[in-house]
């Protein structure tokens, strides 16, 4: 939590989610992830936390889980990859593959509904390869995410998130700020 506070990474205000929720408080992982030296130090203490056997690759969703991806990669000296939208379903691109058996680590930023890591373990399971375990920096779920697999959080901090017509925040009037990296209307379940 300090380098979250000390990296201004803990927002509060009222925000819209890429689930579509509200919610008071929105972790913006990306002012964490902007030090290297940050991003190296909590990837190879969630690494230190695992315990799901061998991994030969790790996947993360485009935009959040991308340096995750990266940096628990090279603590667990495998390759790194990630998936993203393409009209609007998740998918490898770029010439990312995964061999069939292969072990995957799905990693995420930040956990909220769990919808964007559900999409990633699809396209690793359609693949052929096999899903060894899911991690994130964050879990915000408040323990409501289950993935079915071994499931690793760095941290877990529940935060209350609204449909919108019963948002507090919106009865009081206060502005909506949509943080994160996808547009409104843009649908998913991203973390937030």
């Amino acid at each position: 939590m300090t380098i979250f506070a000390k990296t201004g990474a803990l927002l509060t205000g009222h925000f819209l989610l890429s689930s579509g929720r509200h919610s008071d408080r929105y972790f913006q992982c990306a002012l964490v992830l902007q030090h290297p030296s940050y991003a190296e130090l909590l990837c190879r203490e969630l690494v230190r936390r695992l315990d799901v056997g061998r991994v030969e690759a790790v996947v993360g969703p485009a935009l959040g889980g991308i340096i995750v991806s990266y940096e628990v990669a090279r603590a667990l000296g495998v390759r790194s990859l990630f998936a993203e939208r393409e009209n609007g379903r998740m998918t490898l691109r770029r010439g990312f593959s995964l061999s069939p058996g292969e072990r995957v680590l799905v990693v995420e930023d930040v956990v909220t509904t769990g919808g964007s890591v559900r999409e990633v373990l699809e396209v690793v399971r359609q693949s052929g390869a096999e899903v060894a375990g899911v991690a994130a920096l964050v879990d915000r779920s408040n323990g409501s995410v289950d993935f079915g697999l071994p499931y690793y959080a760095l941290l877990t901090l529940p935060m209350a998130s609204y449909l919108p017509q019963e948002c507090p925040l919106c009865r009081r009037g206060e502005p909506l700020v949509k943080p994160g990296s996808r547009p409104l209307g843009a649908g998913g379940t991203r973390a937030g």
